[in-house]
Order: structure tokens, then C-alpha cells, then sequence
């Protein structure tokens, strides 16, 4: 698909456009499955970083969205899922655009249902812990890029991509 290609009035630039069109933009490594029901969505970054814990993912999806995304760094684990179908509907209801996970997911029939965009290395049925460990706001490293709170994070069918905010 070409910036001609895409639907008027959709207020979506395709991945493969943004990443021809700014050479300053980052292109995450293609290691995060897509579990929602959008498939394309863009919106500002909101930073989490946690540990099999996802205390702070629901406090900060329970804030309002405006169309950000947030990404969370639960360091690639496998152990568990951090975003399930509560924590979605609860993304919905309050306006988020996305949520990146490196890590896992779980709920994956109730995620797909939801009008969220969410990518994720993998589903795991284990609920996480609850013991509120973790830091908000902070830039997180995964996937080959560092994102920072602000950085604008676009996804579609061809990745995931994020153009820098000015510093």
C-alpha cells in the first residue's frame, strides 16, 4: 500500500511510507505478533517498565488515553501475560490507541474483539503478579530501538516503527 492507497479521511500513513519518507525513524525488529483487533494504529508513546508484574500497566491504562500508546517493557519474559481482556476493555473505555507489549499476553479471543491495537511476543495463560514493582515514563529498550515517552509509535500488517520526539 502507498500514501495514494490508503483511505481518505483514515489519518493513517503506512509504515512502509513513513519509513521511505524519514530516514530518522526506528523500525522495531519483527518479533511482536499482532492480537488485537486493530491492525493499524498510531498514537503517542506512554512509557511502563515491569517485571511479571502489571500493577502498573492497569493504573496507567485506567488513566486517560487520548489516543496514545502504551508500551510496556516486561523484559521479553515468557513467564506470564501482563495485558489481558480486562486491562483491554479498560484501554477502550479510556481512549488508548494500543499497547506494545515485550512480552506476553493472554485472553487472546477477547483481545481480538476489542477496536485496540495491540502486539505482543506471545500469548501465555498465567496472569501476572500484583505486587506494584516497576518504573512509568522512563525510555524502555526492545526489539533493537529505544522508545521514549512522546516518541510517535505507528503499526500496521508491515511492523512497527516510531519517529523520535524533539529532545
Amino acid at each position: 500500500m502507498t500514501m495514494t492507497d490508503t483511505p481518505p479521511g483514515s489519518g493513517f500513513t503506512p509504515t512502509a511510507d513513513l519509513s521511505d519518507v524519514h530516514p530518522e525513524a526506528l523500525v522495531l525488529a519483527p518479533l511482536l505478533r499482532d492480537y488485537g483487533g486493530t491492525p493499524r494504529f498510531q498514537g503517542l508513546a506512554a512509557t511502563v517498565r515491569v517485571q511479571d508484574d502489571n500493577v502498573l500497566v492497569r493504573t496507567a491504562l485506567e488513566e486517560p488515553g487520548e489516543g496514545r500508546v502504551l508500551v510496556v517493557d516486561n523484559g521479553g519474559s515468557l513467564n506470564c501475560a501482563v495485558l489481558g481482556g480486562m486491562l483491554g476493555q479498560i484501554a477502550v473505555q479510556n481512549g488508548w490507541a494500543g499497547v506494545v507489549v515485550n512480552g506476553c499476553v493472554r485472553d487472546v479471543a477477547e483481545l481480538a474483539r476489542l477496536p485496540l491495537g495491540i502486539r505482543a511476543i506471545a500469548a501465555h495463560p498465567r496472569r501476572s503478579a500484583k505486587r506494584s514493582l516497576g518504573e512509568r515514563d522512563v525510555p524502555v529498550t526492545f526489539a533493537g530501538v529505544t522508545l521514549h515517552p512522546g516518541d510517535d509509535v505507528y503499526a500496521d500488517e508491515d511492523g512497527l516503527l516510531l519517529l523520535p520526539a524533539q529532545r
